[in-house]
Parts: structure tokens; C-alpha cells; sequence
């Protein structure tokens, strides 16, 4: 803050910068990418130990492009090293609170000298410049110090989600030619213990490149690791053999983090982010839009595997904020242990994922109501597109109709968001956007790159290099322009779709690839699941289009029921007359399937593409990144129809030869 202005970051960058208004930024910075990204660094005072020479190279095409060309700096050192010199050193970096309740606190001091030491240790180890170091680490202080002290020595780190099997980490650790992995002995899940060592022992020989596994204790008082296997080493052992390394000086486009994607189908996709892109775009999507101030305490529910970890990892000390790590689960040992830690830590900035709302809906109303939630300030959201109901719910429950909701959507390549909402239009519609963030180049085209009118679905595509995008994908140039910059040529294309009202607010309507086109007609699976969640009949909903003889597909929906609501064919018919009722008699679903729960990532995105998949029959693809694999066992036997004669009951009725309406 400065002095005693209580203005939101992003009203005192658009004074300081001679900017009228919101929209005036976003037409600024499309034509002047360099003003703006150099505006972004120098309000938030990031550092470079050089300056650069140029800030945006494009010689190469705007799929290649490069920034701060010819400057050195580091991301560990402008999180640490310069928030605890603009006077943060003794303030709580990290709180911890483990599913027992057990409570740890890190002071920004106390965070920066266990990264300088471990930083140390690694080096001791013969890690340095350029080497891929895996985190496969839950949600404890050390992953937070972990990360920084390998960004610091100028190694890669390589999140992975904590809950991946053997199969997954070799996958990950053998395509990056990891030398390192730091790991936790295990962590608890449910009340349950996950041992986590164990997993890496039995990748660790799968692995060629691999060398060194650093294990930390769960228990900070407890010892090494349990194995004796030559070259694994504990935490604090790795501690005390390292003595204060400083940050390195880096190439400003060096790679700090290498984060896999799933795709669609093949191999994850290894995405690059540099230290000058990854920290400057965290800064402008963290700091100046979603409006994260010093005096914040944040939580936001994810695991360190998928990006919106390492987001936080660098949001919170780049902004002085307090970040509060939550091990396990947001409804366990408590149903409502999420709007408890809100209200134990005084929590003001909350982040959610839309599927986490609609899940905690389903519980009876005075889990939430009970809790006092008056410290939040803000809450934002991400992972896919809110459903009326749901919005609605939180704003009223959660916000209490006084904290914005800031809806934020992008993606693992793009290093942060494409579309967000901003404190500056915090009463947009249920579901949307305030619009795009600047310096993106955000456009929706139709599938020739032609920019569509107001009021059309279309694909979400970028018109400009940003700086936080993925640098190529790890080691494989050629799948990245096929995946990124093939489809419309010129652009890049994310794979949603999305629209803008006549208001100006922008929406996502689900992934493009999931789009179903029935009869002649496009709909985004959204729209239908949308139609069911709003009969209050299903928590969750997967919309699926599969191959029809007459209409070349038909709907399917593999629906989740809503508390107290059991599965019968009058409740099937209430959806189906939802559906058609909302969208017309095309759209009459083929099928309406319950199940106990539907495949999910990490990040609560549905994974509707595997539901697919198991219903026509196709190969599932890689399904590392989903927190629950036993639910696509689960709808396999459905299919097969192995799960008894209730299965057949939940059918809808057939709409025959009905042709196009």
C-alpha cells in the first residue's frame, strides 16, 4: 500500500499510468505489449541483476517469441530476497494446518534462510543450472521451500500431484531426464496414510537419470528417510550440509518450472515457464488483477502438482501475503472444515473451484451458515465454468453477498488467465467475466479465425505472444505448434469456448473439443448440464456426445444425484423435460446414467472427454492427473452392464428416428 491509500492495486497502476479505465488498459496494452509488460514489473518492483535490452523479440515468429532479452534475474529472489527487504521479514509467510489439526507457522525470514540452505544442499549434491529437480510433495511448508530453493540455484522444478502412482511419476520424472526428486515420507488423506516414499522407491529404479531423492518427515521431528537406498537423503541432513547459498544470476528466460499437462490423447504435454514470464505474469494476474494486497490471507484448496500451486507459491511473498497450506481435503475431518479454517485463520482471500461449490452444496445448510466468514474480502475461482445455481449460492452463503466473486480461466500453458473478473466490476452476471486480461490479445473466432459478433459462441483464441505463455512444450517444438498454433493459423487457439454479451461480460462455455453437435446443431455441454443442475435433482453433470445412426450423435448424461434424491425413472424424466424444455427436442438425451461420482482432476475440472471415452468404448487416454480412477471403473461397469438392473431403469426413453426440429 502507499501511505494511506486503500485504493485497490489496479486503480492506483491505471492513475500511475494515465489509464481512464479497465477497458482502456486491455485496447493499450494489444497495442503497446512492451509499454505494458514493462509498466507491470516496474509497479511491483521486480528485479533484474542486469536490465534487459529489449523486452518482447519476435524475430523468430510470435509462437517463439522471447522477452527480456538480455537481461539476468531470479524468481526465489524477487519473492524472498526483495520482499523481505521492502520490510516483510518478520511477518507469517506460511501457516499450516495439518487434518489432526496440527498447526506450523514460517515467518518470511525463517522461509528465506530454509530455502538458502537447502539451496545449498542441493548444490552440495552436484545439482545446479539447467538440472530437473521433481516436487512430489503434499501440502507442508517444505514444498514451498522445496520449490524456491531449486528455482534458486537455477535447476527446473517439476511439480507433480501428490496423489500420482508409480506409473505417473516415472512417466513425468524419465520425459524431463530428472536428476533429483524431493518427496515427504507420506501424508494423510481421509485419516488415511499415503506413503509417498514408498511411490518414489518404486519409480526411483524406473528412472535412468534419477540420482538423488530428498525425503522430508512429516513430522518435523522425525528422522531420515526409511530407506537405505543409496543416494536418497533427508531433509534435514540436506539442510545441514548446505550454508547459505545465494540466488543464482540467470538468464531471464532460463526455465524455473516444468508443469505436465494432460491432453486429449498421447503423452502429458511438458510446458516451460521461465523465471521473468512466470513471476512478471503471476504479478499482473495476482497482484493488479484478482487484487491480492500484503495484508491477505490467502487459501485456495489445490494440490502442488497442477499450476495454481506454484501460482500461490510465488503470488503470496511477491505480494508480502500470507499463504495458508491446508493438508487434505476441504470436507474432512469436518464437513464444513473448509468455512472453519476461513473463519480459525481470519481468511480474506478464498479461492474455490465451481465442481468443490456444487459438491459442498449438496451438505446441509448450516455447515456453512454456522461459520462466521466476515474476514473475507475477496474470493476467486477457476477450473471450469460456474452454473447459475451454484454462483448464486456462494455469493449468497459464502460472500454473504459482500465479497466479489472474481472468476478467473486460462490454462496450464498459459501460465496464469486468459479472462478474469476485477474488483473494479465486482457485480458481473452470474458465471462471466469481467473481461479479458490485458496484455493476452483475447479474441472468440469462428473456426476460420473470423473475430464473431456479440452474442456468439466461439473458440477463445489469443492474437499475441504473452509473456506467461509456455515456452514450447519440454523437448517436442513440433507438438506444441500442433497443439497451440495449428488450428487457426496466426492464433492461438486454447480450446474453449467462450462468448461476450452485449454488456461487454464474457463467459466460457466448456472445452471446444467437448462440443457436441447434434442434429445439425452446436451446443456446449455446459449449456445442457446447466438445464439439469438447475432442477436441483443432481449435484454433477456430464454431458457427452455419442455416435447416433440418425442424428450422427445423440446426448448422454452421466449425472451424480443431489442429496436425498434417489434415482428413479420419473426423476429421469423431470431432466429430460429440463433438457428439452431448455433446448428443444434435438437435444432429448439418449441416456441418463447415475452414478456414485465422476472422474475429476486435482483441480475439479470433470473430465468429460474420459467419459466419453468409456462409453463409446475408446481408449481412456492418460489418466494420471485424476484424483479419483476408481470412478471411471465405476461408470466402465455401468456401460457394460454389470452394475444390476437399476442401471437400466436410470435410462431415458429412446427418441427413436426423431429427426432434425
Amino acid at each position: 500500500m502507499n501511505g494511506s491509500d486503500t485504493s485497490s492495486p489496479l486503480e492506483r497502476f491505471l492513475r500511475r499510468y494515465g489509464v481512464p479505465d479497465y477497458d482502456r488498459l486491455v485496447e493499450r496494452a494489444a497495442r503497446e505489449p512492451e509499454w505494458f509488460w514493462a509498466a507491470v514489473m516496474e509497479f511491483h518492483g521486480l528485479r533484474f541483476f542486469k536490465p534487459y535490452q529489449r523486452l518482447l523479440d519476435v524475430s523468430k515468429g510470435k509462437e517463439w517469441a522471447e522477452w527480456c532479452v538480455g537481461g539476468t534475474t531470479n524468481l526465489a529472489w524477487n519473492c524472498l530476497d526483495r520482499t523481505i527487504a521492502n520490510g516483510h521479514g518478520a511477518k507469517p509467510a506460511i501457516l499450516w494446518e495439518g487434518e489432526d489439526g496440527d498447526r506450523r507457522a514460517m515467518t518470511y525470514a525463517e522461509l528465506a534462510g530454509t530455502v538458502a540452505r537447502a539451496a545449498g544442499g542441493l548444490r552440495s549434491l552436484g545439482i545446479g543450472q539447467g538440472d530437473v529437480v521433481g516436487v512430489f510433495m503434499p501440502a507442508l511448508p517444505e514444498v514451498i521451500a522445496a520449490f524456491f530453493a531449486i528455482v534458486s540455484i537455477g535447476a527446473i522444478a517439476l511439480p507433480m500431484f501428490s496423489g500420482f502412482g508409480a506409473q505417473a511419476v516415472v512417466e513425468r520424472l524419465s520425459d524431463a531426464g530428472a536428476v533429483a526428486v524431493v518427496t515427504a515420507d507420506r501424508t494423510w488423506r481421509r485419516g488415511k496414510p499415503v506413503e509417498m516414499a514408498q511411490v518414489i522407491a518404486s519409480a526411483a529404479g524406473q528412472v535412468q537419470t534419477l540420482r538423488h531423492v530428498v525425503v522430508v518427515a512429516h513430522d518435523p521431528d522425525g528422522g531420515g528417510p526409511e530407506t537405505k537406498n543409496a543416494g536418497w537423503i533427508g531433509w534435514r541432513h540436506l539442510l545441514a550440509r548446505g550454508h547459505g547459498a545465494p540466488p543464482a544470476e540467470l538468464p531471464a528466460e532460463a526455465p524455473a518450472m516444468l508443469v505436465y499437462t494432460s491432453g486429449t490423447s498421447g503423452k502429458p504435454k511438458g510446458t516451460v515457464h521461465s523465471h521473468c514470464g512466470f513471476l512478471t505474469k503471476v504479478a499482473l494476474d495476482f497482484g493488479l488483477i484478482l487484487d491480492l494486497r500484503p495484508d491477505d490471507r490467502v487459501l485456495w484448496m489445490s494440490d502442488f502438482g497442477w499450476l495454481i500451486g506454484p501460482m500461490l507459491a510465488v503470488a503470496a511473498p511477491l505480494t508480502g501475503a500470507t499463504l495458508l497450506l491446508a493438508e487434505g481435503t476441504p470436507d474432512y475431518p469436518e464437513p464444513g472444515r473448509i468455512w472453519r479454517l476461513v473463519e480459525d485463520h481470519r481468511i480474506s482471500f478464498l479461492g474455490v473451484a465451481p465442481t468443490l461449490v456444487r459438491a459442498l452444496m449438496q451438505q446441509p445448510p448450516e455447515v456453512v451458515e454456522g461459520r462466521d466468514l466476515s474476514s473475507l474480502r475477496v474470493t476467486a475461482s477457476t477450473g471450469e465454468p460456474w452454473t447459475p445455481e451454484a454462483w448464486k449460492w456462494f455469493r449468497s452463503k459464502v460472500c454473504r453477498n459482500r465479497a466479489p466473486i472474481l472468476n478467473y480461466s486460462g490454462g496450464t500453458e498459459i501460465g496464469g488467465g486468459i479472462l478474469a473478473g476485477n474488483v473494479l466490476r465486482p457485480d458481473v452476471k452470474p458465471c462471466g467475466f469481467a473481461g479479458p486480461i490485458p496484455g493476452m490479445g483475447a479474441v472468440v473466432v469462428d473456426e476460420e479465425g473470423n473475430p464473431l459478433p456479440r452474442g456468439r459462441v466461439g473458440e477463445l483464441a489469443l492474437n499475441m505472444p504473452s509473456i506467461g505463455l509456455t515456452r514450447g512444450l519440454w523437448r517436442d517444438p513440433a507438438r506444441y505448434i500442433e497443439s497451440y498454433w495449428s488450428k487457426i493459423p496466426g492464433l492461438w487457439v486454447q480450446g474453449d469456448l467462450a462468448s461476450v454479451d452485449e454488456d461487454g461480460d464474457w463467459f466460457i462455455h466448456g472445452r471446444s473439443d467437448d462440443t457436441l453437435k447434434i442434429s445439425g446443431k452446436r451446443v456446449g455441454p455446459a449449456e445442457i448440464e446447466a438445464l439439469l443442475l438447475a432442477t436441483g435433482k443432481v449435484a454433477e453433470v456430464a454431458a457427452i456426445g455419442v455416435p447416433d445412426p440418425v442424428k450422427g450423435s445423440a446426448v448422454v448424461c452421466v449425472c451424480v444425484p443431489a442429496r436425498g434424491v434417489v434415482a428413479t425413472p420419473e426423476v429421469v424424466q423431470a431432466l429430460t423435460e429440463a433438457v428439452v424444455g431448455g433446448l428443444g427436442s434435438s437435444f432429448r438425451p439418449k441416456s441418463i446414467v447415475f452414478v456414485e461420482d465422476l472422474p475429476k482432476t486435482r483441480s475439479m475440472k470433470i473430465m468429460r472427454r474420459v467419459v466419453r471415452a468409456v462409453w463409446v468404448g475408446d481408449a481412456v487416454g492418460d489418466l494420471s492427473g485424476l484424483v479419483n480412477p476408481e470412478a471411471v471403473e465405476r461408470l466402465a461397469a455401468h456401460v457394460a452392464g454389470r452394475a444390476g438392473p437399476a442401471a437400466a431403469a436410470m435410462h431415458a426413453p429412446d427418441p427413436g428416428t426423431e429427426g432434425p426440429q
